[in-house]
């Protein structure tokens, strides 16, 4: 009896705390939101004081209704470690009650997850992996823009609502594309919810909310495993949970190490360390997400020969744009007992964006030897020429001006745009695997081959009606964005051709319009975003599920080609 009347004065205490921490959150809003006299601010302190003061009662009752049991009650851990943190913070009053009230929000979340309408929706998302992409992607966006709006994100502005989603689309898509300087513009604050959106979008909401159904225990169904195969590459299922954990692993070592290389870089410049510390986590995890995002006006163009930033970035981006199953893949290589081969994915992966890499820096430095780099030292122009031809087909720095390059040079990099970083990586674009699969598809083409063949390897069929598939898909996507954003804004092709192929291919350079465009092209240009980011891989779901057969053929029919 004396054991049910606790179970519900806990009960009671926990919506009272819950309720209470929903006041206490709005009225920290306003307070750092709005400047107050202070009356009204003593008010909200003696508050958050009363928060504190009910949140230590309910620790006690809990203390009281579990006994020695409470050693073994996962909420008592959590409890302490907030009743600590309150005896540092209590001088803080807002702090303090920011701590409640972000265990209040992680428990809200946990037990509206825990629902039975809640899970029959997400055991409903579960059996159309397109769906569940498409509509993180946008959950996420969504949540970015409202904190965005906020303005406590901006300093001394507040930011239009559509500059918020366009921010935020193109931290989520990690594309780099900005309406608003993102050094000045934004506080600290906000460049934060601007960091973890573009390592969410890193890392992909699929393959993270797939890593904690496996982190659960819950059985992933096939049609997800064959969704996975398209994203990851990888075709032994058993993998899958050892992949998932060293992508994570992968993730932050490779952002770690990026980071306190470019710490100690700008440590020795700016003499501060909490500031070099911010920087290179910020642009070590941009760098590795392929966002673009910079906390220079400028982007890269103060250190245009500086080699720790140059080889720290570019090899990041690489890093990222490689994609997880080879960075894997060759881990696995090295680490083999025994010799093997590269696997066929691995091979055409290198070989494409090794081909892209230098290839596109000679293209550079040649066609812009006497152009925009002109009378600039042999090793400036060699630093430059590679830096872009690493940023161009994903991450969207930039160490010289985009729009003093020549009509060539910008042909080049839209192509490059269009392809972007291979499977399963940071990058978006058709992929690499891709162009070396069309490749190969017109070479055996030529020498009159019945089958489509590459590095020793035969191509199914699949593949390479997949490949044709994605590139018609994307070079729709792009013409039409090209057509819609033309009726728009009034720019020239030039400038729009740049832009959509830059927003399609989540790569984040422009020419200088992003901050002029219209209304309606900013959302035209959020939507490319979007689609650009989600697309190739709904696109690749779609057209590798198995189709039920007809039963019967149509009859053949002949057409002229050529």
């Amino acid at each position: 009896m004396k054991s049910a009347k606790f179970k519900i004065i806990r009960h009671r205490l926990n919506l009272l705390v819950f309720y209470f921490s929903l006041i206490v959150l709005s009225l920290l809003l306003i307070r750092f939101n709005y400047h107050l006299p202070p009356e009204p601010l003593l008010i909200i302190n003696i508050i958050c004081y009363l928060l504190m003061g009910v949140y230590v009662f309910q620790a006690l009752v809990l203390f009281i209704n579990l006994g020695f049991r409470i050693f073994q009650s996962f909420e008592f851990i959590i409890k302490v470690v907030i009743l600590g943190a309150l005896a540092i913070t209590y001088t803080h009053p807002s702090l303090a009650a920011g701590l409640i009230i972000l265990e209040e929000a992680v428990r809200g979340f946990r037990n509206f997850m825990q629902r039975a309408s809640v899970n029959r929706l997400f055991d409903r998302l579960r059996t159309q992996p397109a769906l569940l992409l498409s509509s993180s992607f946008a959950m996420v966006i969504a949540i970015g823009a409202i904190l965005l709006s906020l303005p406590l994100a901006t300093v001394g502005n507040q930011i239009h609502f559509l500059d918020a989603v366009f921010t935020a689309t193109s931290a989520v898509c990690v594309t780099g594309l900005i309406v608003q300087d993102t050094s000045s513009f934004f506080t600290p604050f906000g460049q934060g919810v601007i960091l973890v959106l573009m390592q969410l979008g890193g890392l992909g909401i699929m393959t993270m909310s797939t890593s904690l159904a496996m982190i659960i225990g819950k059985r992933l169904s096939i049609r997800e495993r064959l969704f996975l195969q398209n994203v990851i590459e990888e075709s032994d299922y058993q993998e899958f949970a050892r992949i998932i954990r060293s992508i994570f692993k992968m993730t932050f070592l490779m952002e770690g190490l990026g980071a306190a290389i470019l710490t100690a870089r700008w440590y020795g410049e700016f003499g501060n360390f909490p500031k070099a510390l911010y920087y290179g986590i910020f642009h070590s995890i941009s760098a590795f997400c392929n966002a673009g995002f910079s906390l220079f006006s400028n982007s890269f163009e103060n250190y245009q020969t500086d080699p720790v930033i140059n080889l720290t970035i570019t090899l990041l981006i690489i890093a990222g744009g490689l994609g997880f199953a080879v960075i894997y893949g060759l881990y696995g290589y090295r680490r083999s007992p025994s010799p093997r081969h590269l696997s066929l994915h691995l091979k055409m992966t290198l070989a494409v964006t090794g081909l892209l890499l230098f290839g596109g820096m000679f293209f550079i430095y040649l066609s812009e030897f006497s152009n925009s780099m002109i009378g600039m030292p042999l090793g400036q122009k060699l630093w430059i020429s590679w830096f872009q031809s690493v940023t161009l087909r994903t991450a969207g720095f930039n160490t010289i001006n985009m729009a003093s390059f020549s009509s060539a040079t910008l042909f080049m990099a839209m192509i490059f745009m269009f392809i972007g970083a291979s499977p399963g990586s940071t990058g978006g674009g058709i992929k690499t695997t891709t162009v070396g699969v069309l490749f190969f598809t017109v070479r055996s083409m030529i020498l009159g081959r019945d089958t489509v063949e590459g590095f020793g390897r035969s191509i199914p069929w699949d593949i390479v009606r997949k490949s044709i598939s994605i590139t018609f898909v994307a070079g729709g996507i792009v013409s039409v964005g090209v057509i819609a954003l033309s009726l728009a804004d009034n720019f020239t092709l030039k400038e729009i051709l740049f832009e959509v192929t830059s927003a399609t291919g989540t790569v984040g350079l422009s020419l200088g319009i992003t901050g002029k465009l219209s209304a309606l092209g900013k959302f035209l240009i959020t939507l490319l975003m979007y689609v650009g980011r989600i697309g190739p891989l709904t696109v690749a779901f779609l057209i590798g599920r198995e189709k039920p057969s007809r039963g019967y053929d149509l009859p053949m029919g002949k057409i002229v080609v050529g």
